[in-house]
């Protein structure tokens, strides 16, 4: 008996790791489709409710000409606040310079004289390239979010006929199970990107107004910023921290001021992210710290950017599915902040 739990043990693991090698070679085409799927259960209700009262393919291209409209200006606002911060780089290069040759010079003063070697790669230079590169994954992502597009559509059209297959497919029981667990895991997504825009909003509003505050400028290309990298966990508002104060060091000349603003972005990252955004989610969506890093940069390594924005919806469905199954509701229970949370999930 032991043996045989081994022995299955093994073959769950060598059927995962294949299964994980397949999505990373099929990455062009798989991501897109798996963001695309995560898309439909966001929009399905909205084109249901308009489908009560007009054809479905009227129906179906409102729905995408809405979805259009808000890829179209999120990518607006994104290419406009860095843009903004590249044209401010390029006419504030000397300070940067400058900066860095004063710490070179306190540096090597008391004896840390490889900060020179240091300063040579990392330079004014060095960020124009970083945000060279920013700009050229944006124009990377126009293209992939045409081809999440296309799939959506497609399968905004049949998503009608979901469930009449479901039940031809399988058995009743279970054609109704995998019903439940697909509408469960649907509600779920939209709960989690209503909570993840209502926190985004409200952190790119406090950052505007931290900002102000603090006389740094580009104030509103810093409230962008920080709503729409907040969408990525972890990453987004790591980003949204760092640069900024990087720039304050830059344009006050003090390193003092640098840290005051990176003080103040983590305190509104923190009490968005950790405290009111929890809180939000609810049980049914709150899972455990580790797990939420773990899952943004293991996507990420799998599918780049748009894994990383994906990972923490893919880790709920995986949760929610060990969750319906007896048999892998510890895995659930594993991966949840907390076990009462698994339970009422």
């Amino acid at each position: 008996m032991a043996a045989d739990r081994v022995t299955r043990a093994s073959l769950a693991l060598c059927a995962g790791l294949l299964v994980l090698a397949a999505l990373y070679a099929a990455r062009s085409i798989v991501s897109p489709v798996a963001f695309a799927l995560f898309a439909i259960t966001i929009v399905w209700p909205f084109q249901r409710a308009l489908q009560d009262w007009m054809p479905r393919l009227v129906a179906l291209l409102l729905s995408m000409l809405v979805t259009c409209v808000v890829v179209v200006a999120l990518i607006v606002m994104i290419a406009w606040g860095f843009g903004m911060i590249g044209q401010w780089l390029v006419r504030n290069a000397t300070r940067f310079q400058t900066l860095y040759s004063q710490a070179t010079e306190w540096l090597e003063a008391h004896g840390i004289p490889i900060v020179g070697l240091l300063v040579e790669r990392f330079d004014v230079l060095w960020l124009v390239r970083v945000l060279q590169d920013v700009a050229a994954r944006l124009n990377s992502l126009i293209g992939y979010s045409l081809l999440v597009l296309v799939f959506m559509m497609l399968g905004l059209l049949e998503g009608g006929d979901l469930r009449p297959k479901i039940a031809a497919m399988a058995p009743e029981g279970r054609a109704q199970l995998l019903v439940q667990t697909g509408n469960l895991i649907a509600a779920k997504f939209r709960r989690y990107m209503l909570v993840r825009t209502l926190a985004s909003v409200l952190t790119g509003v406090l950052v505007w107004a931290f900002a102000l505050l603090a006389g740094l400028e580009l104030a509103a290309a810093w409230g962008v910023i920080a709503f729409a990298l907040n969408y990525v966990p972890f990453i987004g508002p790591f980003v949204a921290t760092v640069i900024p104060a990087l720039f304050a060091t830059a344009q006050f000349e003090s390193w003092q001021m640098g840290l005051l603003v990176i003080l103040g972005m983590t305190v509104i990252q923190f009490c968005v992210g950790s405290y009111l955004e929890p809180r939000l989610a609810g049980a049914a969506l709150t899972m455990s710290p580790f797990v939420v890093v773990f899952a943004v940069f293991f996507w990420a390594l799998v599918w780049g950017i748009p894994g990383a924005i994906i990972g923490v919806p893919v880790m709920i469905a995986f949760i929610t599915v060990c969750h319906m199954d007896p048999a892998t509701r510890w895995i659930a229970i594993l991966l949840s902040g907390h076990p009462k949370d698994a339970a009422s999930s």
